[in-house]
C-alpha cells in the first residue's frame, strides 16, 4: 500500500502547488514563493532529519555531485522556474508541458543511460499522454491549433527537463541513505542557490502582498508539495524505477481537474472522465506484472569518473 501511496500522493500535492502558484502569481513574487517554500520545508524537516544527516555526512561527500545535481535541478530550478513561468503562461499550456516529463525521463534515460522501455511502459506512456491531451484540449482534438506559446512556456519546458534529470539521478543515489536526511541536504543546497536570485528580485523592486490567503498558500507549498511530495516521490523512484514513477506525473492534471471542481466549483464534463480513464489505464499498463527493482548499486566517485552536470 505504501509504494502505491508514494506513487499517487506526490501528484496530488503537486497539483495543489500548481493551483496555489497560479492563484498567488500577483500576490507573491516567484523567488519569494520558491525560497519561502523551502525555508518552511527545511524548518519542519530538520529536527527529524538531523540524525540521518550526521550519520550519512561522509556518504554525502562521496556522492556530492549527484546530491548537488538533484538539489539544483529538482528542488531549486524546478520550483522557481515553474513559479516564474506561471506568471505568463496559461493553465492549459502549463499542464501540457508538465505532461512531457514522463516522456523526457524515458528519452533522457535512453539517450544518456541506455535504459530500455518495455512494451507495457510504451503502451502506458502513449495512453496516459493521450489522456493528458484529452484534458488539456477539452476533448476537442482540433483545439491544438489554438494553443499559442508565450515566454513562460519556454521557462516551464526548461523546468520539466530539470525534473526529468532529477528523477534519473535520484535512482543513482545509494538506497541506504536516510531519505529524510537526504531531502534536508538537498533543500539546504537549494536555499543557498535560490538566495542570490531572491536578493536580485528584491533589489529590482519586486514585492509580495501578504494576506491570509497568501500566507496559507505559502504554508501549503512549504509542507505538502515540498516535504511530503518529495519524500514520497523518492520512495516511488526507488520502488518502481524512474520511468514508471515519472509516469505518475500524468496524474497531476487529473488531480488538478478534481481540485478545480471541489475548490473552484468548476464544472466537470464527459471529456474529463475520458481523459482520467486513459491516464489510469496507462498507469496500470506500465506497472502490471513488473516486480519492484532493487536500487542501483552505489558507484564510487573517482577522478576519472565524469561529474554529474
Amino acid at each position: 500500500m505504501l509504494p502505491w501511496a508514494a506513487l499517487l500522493l506526490p501528484s496530488l500535492f503537486w497539483a495543489g502547488n500548481f493551483i496555489a502558484g497560479r492563484a498567488m502569481r500577483d500576490a507573491i513574487t516567484p523567488m519569494t514563493l520558491a525560497l519561502g517554500r523551502w525555508l518552511i520545508a527545511l524548518a519542519c524537516l530538520l529536527p527529524f532529519a538531523w540524525r540521518g544527516l550526521r550519520r550519512d555526512a561522509r556518504c554525502y561527500l562521496a556522492h556530492r555531485w549527484l546530491i548537488l545535481g538533484t538539489a539544483v535541478t529538482g528542488v531549486a530550478a524546478f520550483s522557481s522556474l515553474v513559479y516564474v513561468g506561471l506568471h505568463t503562461t496559461t493553465a492549459s499550456n502549463g499542464l501540457l508541458l508538465n505532461s512531457l516529463i514522463p516522456l523526457l525521463i524515458v528519452l533522457a534515460g535512453a539517450l544518456f543511460y541506455r535504459q530500455g522501455l518495455s512494451a507495457g511502459q510504451a503502451v502506458g506512456l502513449a495512453l496516459s499522454f493521450a489522456g493528458v491531451l484529452t484534458l488539456v484540449l477539452q476533448g476537442q482534438w482540433t483545439h491544438w491549433r489554438q494553443v499559442s506559446l508565450v515566454p513562460g512556456d519556454g521557462i516551464l519546458l526548461v523546468a520539466m527537463v530539470c525534473f526529468a534529470f532529477y528523477t534519473l539521478w535520484l535512482r543513482q543515489l545509494p538506497a541506504e541513505l536516510d531519505r529524510l536526511g537526504l531531502t534536508a541536504a538537498q533543500i539546504a543546497i537549494a536555499i543557498i542557490v535560490l538566495l542570490p536570485f531572491w536578493l536580485a528580485e528584491h533589489a529590482a523592486g519586486a514585492r509580495s502582498t501578504w494576506t491570509l490567503a497568501s500566507g496559507v498558500a505559502l504554508v501549503y507549498v512549504g509542507l505538502f508539495p515540498s516535504v511530503g511530495a518529495y519524500l514520497l516521490y523518492m520512495r516511488a523512484v526507488q520502488h518502481f524505477g524512474p520511468a514508471r514513477a515519472g509516469l505518475s506525473i500524468h496524474l497531476i492534471p487529473v488531480f488538478g481537474v478534481v481540485l478545480s471542481a471541489l475548490v473552484l466549483h468548476e464544472q466537470l464534463h464527459t471529456w474529463h472522465a475520458v481523459g482520467i480513464a486513459a491516464i489510469a489505464a496507462g498507469l496500470v499498463c506500465s506497472n502490471v506484472g513488473v516486480a519492484p527493482r532493487a536500487a542501483a548499486p552505489a558507484r564510487r566517485q573517482t577522478r576519472s569518473q565524469p561529474h554529474t552536470r
